[in-house]
C-alpha cells in the first residue's frame, strides 16, 4: 500500500494556505498557530522551528510533543469525509487540524474550536 501523498507533503507548504485561508475570514495567523499548538502540544517557538526545517506531514505529527487527548471530541465532515470515521491514525490527526481550521475561518469561537 503506497502512502497517501499528503503524508509526504512539507507541513510548511500548506502551512501558509492555512493562514490565508483563516485572513480571508477576518481570523488571524496567532489563532492558526493557537490551533495547531493546541492540537499537537509544540510550542510557538517549536512550531516555528517546525516550520523552518519543512518537515513532512508524517514527521509533523509523529514529533508532535503532546497529541491534546480532547481532539476525540473533533466530530463532522471535511472534504466530504466524517473526522470520527477516518481509520487511518495520521489521516485522522491531518483531518482534525483540517476541521479545527475550517471551523475558526468560518467564524466559531476559540473556545469552542478548541473544545473548551
Amino acid at each position: 500500500m503506497t502512502k497517501h501523498r499528503i503524508y509526504t507533503m512539507s507541513f510548511a507548504s500548506v502551512y501558509p494556505h492555512y493562514v490565508t485561508k483563516a485572513e480571508r475570514k477576518g481570523r488571524s495567523q496567532a489563532e492558526v498557530d493557537a490551533i495547531i499548538c493546541w492540537l499537537t502540544g509544540y510550542s510557538a517557538q517549536q512550531l516555528r522551528a517546525v516550520l523552518d526545517e519543512g518537515i513532512d506531514f508524517e514527521t509533523f505529527f509523529a514529533r508532535a510533543p503532546a497529541m491534546n487527548p480532547s481532539r476525540s471530541l473533533i466530530t463532522g465532515v471535511i472534504c466530504g469525509v466524517r473526522v470520527e470515521e477516518i481509520e487511518e491514525p495520521l489521516m485522522r490527526e491531518i483531518r482534525c487540524l483540517d476541521k479545527l481550521i475550517d471551523e475558526m475561518a468560518r467564524g466559531r469561537a476559540m473556545e469552542k474550536v478548541l473544545r473548551g
